[in-house]
């Protein structure tokens, strides 16, 4: 049947447009309900479940699926929907173009109200349907609704309504479930005094119009780790003015959330504040105590110079809420029989959520899931729900899946989808595959990595040619040939966007079979790959350049320790050991001529972490050791990403993949240039050139770990790498390498990008062909922003890995205390690194319960004088090391000074290597 609704539009041309629009109605579309003899043969597609569930609900006896209404669908089903615990829910409702359950728009009737009224004549024609099917198997519609006219007008019509609460309260069995339930009124369900806190937020139409007309400025809020009361707006735009605004104090962070999309106002300037160098962490218990808010608010306001004061704001509103499920633990209340507590995240840049449980018992101690409903004017805090326990803290596995889905790193294993499209084993190079390819398995190729590593992505040759010059090779995985555009493979690694490498664990970007397997260019098998090939001279000098995909046969797979072994052997001379030499030496010149460039030499302590065979917990810990081998696997992939860099854009110059690295602001540079200069060093900061130049000067034969401090607060100066379309960006320089031209082309088994760059390659050279969206300049901006994403999260995950390792590591080795030198000093506190574990800590001169030293804070210097003793960045300390477990939720690495002795605040020397684990070790003696 067909019905039609006709209409005319004034088209811009000042003419009239006929306008038909057409519903095809079809009386052939089956219920959905296995077993229904009316409907016959006219299921298509997906149906509801056979067995409907009986959930044991008192107001339900009988089996019954759940016609969720919009609103239930949207923000509680996914909270409170569990197999097992809910009816089977009738997803595949009558769809629009079915002919009983069809509904138009009446005169005057909304939007919302036709959509109501459209479920609900769906529910009743279900109800009524279903009766014709035979007695032991009758069903019933049960509708949910939380809109109290929707709920009413549906049992007016005769149609069984519950709200979702009166529903999942049914459920009996399930009585854990109302926990779940997310709280959606904002202002009705408050436990404080009713006294308003915050202001109210604009509606979106105002906040639209006052970005428009400039008022009010549009960007993303980033709260502080350090500091509750600090966050910044990141403004969105190409003005470089105010582009970052500082937000200070619980009235102008107005309940905004790490991560949402808001909208500041700039303060008057005579009210613009500098950022804050106070440490502050919300450990407070009592919701109501605003008064003590207002007084550590106090601190932050401090006499700074002028030139410190950066553009300061207040949030008026939100534009858009990016909420998450947050990980973390309960704070059980310390009211007796209490259902009201505080969840306190995992990340110290979510605020504390205030939820109902009558689990406190059960979840106390352990890790949880709890989502955000909202946020009322008169609450401290924001309300929510539980959603998920997670497992005991401190367990390996739990904290594992906290820290994923905390920097949201899929680890889901692969679907059969996806698992569907890799080859079939026993896997061997066809003729087929050799189509557009070089055989290259005579050459002497090898592979350079670290110990361990089963994803070998690159390999490498030297040889000398008949006419004196050498042949250098860059062999890269061809993972592109095995995961083709579009499958679910493919948009599984793009999804995934990097592979993420944790200390026990590694969360692939593609399938083990590929990974570790077929594409790793393991020795003394055939593979596939992608190679980069060079004529150089003896200087290093490049005469010629070409690409090609090949076949070969890795010689060798060695760790970085075997290949400088080799390099520096006296008695070995065969033909590995001498393309390693040949490598070697021209990597040297490579790097010395880039240095000549300006390319920065940065440092950044790496652990490595030696673990028990049996407990796999950490028994040492190491930073790592970099060898010449290192830095000669480095400089060719570097040529290579380069290469292949120049080659994509020539051919692809609106569509290339590329990666650049913004030079950084000069502001960025003060702490760097304050600290060298507290040490009777200058750097200079103009270009990367000077920077590398004055960082190789700063050299002191007194302190010879001073370089290398510098260097390390060289690299906190530094900007963020990112990829990003040719297309779309004029500034293509990496700052750090001193290229005018990079990408990332070597390892397309752990990076997305590479796989895209190795497609646009092989399409350049004509070994492929293309598609669509490569070539689509927007999509491939689009993807660039999901690895950007992808790429930082994966970093942020590995950080915690190595912190949750390192806390594993000192709770079984008790208190020790370690030389350590002063990165930063800060109004409270100072933050030393200790290079013997490279492990980075803050020591606090401000304890609660203990008398307040006096402390003098300059920023200028930067300089920390506590009594009488005065604090520098680089000045070296000895500090007390050990793992503070009177917080669960944040067990961390407290340090405490013992060396410059300062009555009051130093730790005495003789317990600051007391193991405070011994008469637990001594207990579990005596026990057995």
């Amino acid at each position: 049947m067909l019905k039609s609704k006709t209409f005319l539009k004034k088209t811009r041309a000042g003419g009239v447009m006929k306008i038909v629009r057409e519903h095809y109605l079809r009386d052939d579309i089956g219920c959905g309900a296995p077993g229904c003899v009316a409907c016959g043969d006219a299921h298509e597609g997906p149906v509801l479940e056979p067995q409907p569930l009986d959930p044991a609900s008192s107001l339900c006896p009988q089996p019954h699926y759940l016609l969720p209404d919009t609103n239930v669908l949207l923000h509680q089903i996914v909270s409170v929907w569990r197999p097992g615990t809910w009816a089977s829910v009738a997803f595949s409702l009558r769809p629009p173009g079915s002919l009983e359950t069809y509904v138009e728009q009446e005169q005057g009737e909304n939007a919302n109200d036709r959509n109501d009224r459209a479920i609900r004549v769906a529910a009743k024609w279900y109800n009524e349907h279903l009766k014709k099917m035979s007695a032991e198997n009758q069903l019933q519609v049960v509708f949910i609704t939380n809109d109290r006219r929707n709920k009413e007008k549906a049992i007016e019509e005769g149609i069984p309504a519950f709200t979702c609460e009166e529903y999942v309260k049914s459920l009996t069995a399930n009585p854990e479930l109302i926990d779940r339930l997310a709280c959606l009124s904002e202002e009705g369900s408050e436990i404080e005094s009713g006294k308003v806190i915050f202001s109210e937020h604009l509606p979106l139409s105002k906040l639209q119009q006052g970005i428009k007309s400039g008022t009010y400025l549009q960007g993303t809020f980033r709260a502080s780790r350090e500091n509750y009361l600090e966050a910044t707006v990141w403004v969105h735009g190409d003005t470089e003015e105010n582009k970052e605004i500082i937000l200070q104090g619980l009235k102008n962070l107005n309940r905004a959330i790490h991560e949402d999309i808001v909208a500041v106002e700039l303060l008057p300037k005579n009210q613009w504040v500098a950022p804050s160098s106070v440490v502050l962490h919300d450990e407070g218990q009592n919701e109501d105590d605003v008064e003590k808010e207002e007084e550590r608010e106090r601190i932050l306001k401090t006499a700074v110079n002028e030139k410190m004061l950066k553009p300061t704001g207040r949030v008026v509103g939100i534009i858009k809420r990016n909420w998450r499920p947050y990980c973390g633990m309960l704070s059980k209340s310390d009211i007796k029989e209490s259902r009201r507590h505080l969840f306190t995240p995992a990340d110290k840049r979510i605020p504390r959520i205030r939820i109902e449980t009558r689990q406190a018992s059960t979840l106390e101690g352990r890790r949880i899931i709890v989502a955000v409903d909202g946020w009322p004017r008169n609450s401290r805090y924001p309300n929510g729900h539980f959603v998920k326990n997670l497992g005991e803290v401190g367990d390996k596995e739990t904290e594992t899946e906290v820290l994923l889905l905390e920097h949201d790193v899929p680890h889901q294993p692969f679907s059969q989808a996806v698992l569907s499209f890799l080859p079939k084993m026993p896997w061997s190079i066809t003729e087929k595959d050799m189509k557009n390819r070089e055989d290259l398995r005579h050459l002497c190729v090898c592979s350079v990595d670290p110990p361990g590593c089963t994803d070998i992505d690159d390999a490498l040759h030297c040889r000398e040619l008949e006419n004196g010059n050498l042949e250098v090779g860059v062999h890269i995985a061809d993972v592109s040939h095995f995961i083709r555009p579009g499958n679910a493979l493919d948009q599984e690694s793009a999804r995934r966007g990097t592979t993420v490498y944790l200390c026990e664990k590694r969360i692939d970007m593609v399938p083990e079979l590929l990974s570790s397997n077929l594409c790793s260019l393991r020795c003394n098998v055939d593979r596939l790959a992608f190679s980069c090939i060079w004529e150089m001279n003896h200087n290093a000098e490049i005469l010629k350049t070409r690409f090609t995909k090949s076949a070969i046969n890795s010689k060798a797979s060695l760790t970085y320790a075997e290949a400088q072994m080799r390099i520096d052997s006296a008695t070995m001379n065969d033909d590995i050991t001498t393309s390693l030499r040949g490598l070697n030496k021209l990597a040297k010149i490579l790097k010395k001529r880039r240095i000549e460039k300006g390319a920065l030499t940065l440092s950044s302590p790496e652990v490595r972490f030696h673990m028990d065979s049996e407990t796999h917990d950490p028994i040492d810990l190491q930073t790592k050791e970099l060898r010449e081998t290192n830095s000669m696997v480095e400089e060719f992939m570097l040529l290579a990403n380069i290469s292949v860099a120049k080659k994509i854009h020539e051919e692809f110059s609106e569509h290339a993949l590329l990666r650049k690295h913004p030079a950084p602001p000069p502001s960025n540079y003060e702490i760097l240039v304050k600290a060298a200069k507290s040490k009777n060093l200058e750097i200079k900061t103009d270009t990367a050139k000077s920077l590398a130049d004055s960082l190789d000067r700063a050299d002191s034969p007194s302190f010879p770990y001073l370089n290398t401090l510098l260097r390390i607060l060289a690299t906190r100066c530094m900007m963020q790498a990112v990829y990003f379309c040719s297309g779309m960006d004029n500034d293509f320089h990496h700052y750090g390498l001193a290229s005018p031209i990079y990408t990332h082309f070597t390892s397309p088994i752990r990076r997305y990008a590479d796989i895209i760059v190795h497609r646009l390659l092989a399409v350049a050279i004509g070994a492929d062909c293309t598609y669509p969206e490569l070539t689509d300049k927007h999509k491939l901006a689009d993807l660039c922003k999901n690895l950007n994403f992808r790429h930082k999260m994966a970093q942020y995950a590995q950080r915690a890995s190595v912190a949750f390792h390192t806390q594993l590591f000192f709770k079984s080795k008790g208190i020790v205390s370690e030389e350590a030198y002063i990165l930063f000093v800060r109004k409270n506190a100072i933050v030393v690194l200790i290079p013997k574990y490279g492990l980075e800590g803050t020591v606090f001169f401000e304890e609660k319960d203990k008398p307040k030293p006096r402390l003098i804070y300059d920023d200028e210097i930067p300089s920390l004088k506590i009594e009488d003793t005065v604090f520098h960045i680089f000045d070296k300390v000895k500090v007390k090391i050990v793992l503070d477990s009177s917080n669960l939720q944040h067990q961390k690495i407290r340090m405490s000074l013992v060396e410059p002795q300062i009555p009051g605040i130093s730790i005495p020397m003789d317990t600051s290597n007391m193991d405070i684990n011994e008469p637990e070790r001594k207990k579990k003696k005596l026990e057995k």
